[in-house]
């Protein structure tokens, strides 16, 4: 199953390209969702994810001293380059990669998925990824915590998207999109306040927190 998701993972890396080729130098710098991070550092970041392997990883978090935070710096400014542009033309150079830290493609799915509308939100760019690529991000999503605490964000709940297939977990019901439902296991608390249904607050205070 994994590997029939990596031509998704390229088509929406390849959509956030083309929606990146027209950013001027202040969009580049513009903040997202993902804490601190501007466009451009969350693009640097998106790269590095493409170019590194398994063994690749394993030295960088040694040398971090398992700082993710401390990892992730390394390799952002490693990834990011002189200009935004050749920062994009970088993410073009891996957009058709298949190389990841792990064989758990949809978490590799999920970081292009999340960090893409990390990215578009807050600048107000339109795009919305196909019900089917997001549904295998909030499947894993709510079956595991590894990229993002998506396990934890859902217990105790039931989700139920409004526009796809994708429903799990037992308890108070929370609906709406399958994308605001991935997003807000992802902990972004904007989309969050897009669902509805008697868990929608404890799910919204979670991201909150």
């Amino acid at each position: 199953m994994a590997g029939t998701l990596w031509p998704a993972v390229h088509a929406e890396r390849a959509a956030l390209a083309a929606d990146l080729a027209g950013l001027d130098d202040k969009q580049w710098a513009h903040p997202t969702l993902c804490g601190d991070w501007v466009v451009e550092e969350v693009v640097a970041h998106l790269t590095a994810g493409a170019r590194i392997n398994m063994a690749r990883w394993l030295v960088s978090i040694v040398g971090a001293r398992f700082n993710a935070d401390l990892h992730n710096q390394r390799r952002m400014a490693e990834h990011r380059g002189a200009t935004p542009a050749e920062t994009l033309e970088l993410f073009r150079q891996v957009s058709t990669s298949t190389t990841a830290p792990t064989r758990d493609t949809a978490a590799w799915l999920g970081e292009v998925v999340v960090h893409g509308e990390d990215i578009r939100r807050p600048l107000g760019l339109s795009y919305t990824p196909p019900v089917a690529t997001v549904t295998e991000v909030a499947r894993f999503f709510a079956s595991r915590d590894f990229t993002v605490s998506g396990k934890t964000m859902a217990k105790g709940l039931r989700l139920e998207a409004t526009d796809g297939p994708f429903a799990t977990g037992t308890g108070q019901v929370v609906s709406g999109t399958t994308l605001a439902l991935t997003m807000a296991m992802a902990g972004r608390a904007v989309y969050a306040d897009e669902l509805t249904g008697p868990g929608a607050p404890i799910l919204r205070e979670r991201c909150a927190s």
